[in-house]
């Protein structure tokens, strides 16, 4: 990860996704911030990803645009995926392209990592991804009221902290949020903790865990009448595998789809 130093006016260009069929460059003008920046977009069989979209001032700061490459008949879903340790790229075939196929559009970030800052500047990060997506959301023909975030470890940190940090804990624009979805977050930290925020009135929070932190933070999310659930996966305290997957991805569809959430 780059050490998190405010841009010149010209940024770099970030690590790239591509797929197999003719990529091409095209130049966009920030307005919001005044400079250049480079976006690719690639295109596969069955998704299409724009790549490297600024979202903030610093280096870390870009996102990557995944959707169907059908043309929108109407507004989509949209899902903010906060990656855990690793690259962003890593999780396009874990747990973006699941969700385009059933007609999400995803957002995939980077963000300032914590281990490089602090976990305030990650924070920050993603509250301002999340911000930038709900106001160009009209762009990417989604609905601004269906856009829930995704996380997996550090990421579901994140993504917990995005859903449920409020106004007054002053760490960045606060973005509401349609659901939150957590793969194996930690919760109770010393700091900035997501169970200090725990409140009637959050989104619905979807755990997906083996650890007994998460079994805390989903009763006290239901004590404070949040709607929380959690799904536990033995022998699993470090993340799901691949096979896993196959099993939950149709429990999470359901989930979301009790709660209006995506197609029905």
């Amino acid at each position: 990860m780059r050490g998190a130093k405010p841009l010149g006016p010209l940024p770099e260009l970030g690590p790239l996704s591509f797929c197999w069929m003719f990529p091409f460059v095209r130049l966009t003008f920030d307005l919001a911030f005044s400079w250049l920046a480079f976006s690719v977009t690639a295109f596969c069989a069955d998704y299409q990803i724009e790549a490297n979209i600024r979202y903030g001032q610093y280096a870390e700061n870009v996102l990557d645009i995944i959707q169907s490459p059908a043309p929108a008949l109407k507004n989509r879903p949209g899902v903010i995926v906060i990656h855990g340790d690793g690259a962003k790229e890593r999780t396009v075939e874990q747990f973006c392209v699941p969700l385009v196929q059933h007609e999400f559009v995803v957002a995939n970030l980077e963000y300032r990592s914590p281990i490089s800052s602090d976990a305030k500047a990650a924070v920050n990060d993603v509250l301002e991804a999340a911000q930038w997506f709900h106001k160009h959301a009209a762009r990417f023909k989604v609905d601004p009221d269906q856009i829930l975030v995704l996380g997996e470890s550090t990421g579901a940190y994140l993504a917990l902290m995005l859903g449920m940090a409020p106004p007054s804990a002053d760490l960045g624009p606060v973005t509401k949020v349609s659901a939150v979805i957590n793969f194996y977050g930690v919760t109770d930290v010393a700091g900035l903790s997501p169970i200090a925020y725990v409140r009637r009135g959050l989104p619905p929070t979807l755990t997906i865990d083996g650890d007994d932190q998460s079994v805390r933070l989903t009763k006290a999310l239901k004590e404070a009448g949040a709607d929380a659930e959690l799904i536990i996966v033995p022998g699993s305290e470090h993340g799901v595998d691949p096979g896993e997957m196959t099993k939950l991805w149709p429990q999470i569809f359901k989930w979301l789809r009790k709660r209006k959430i995506g197609s029905p």
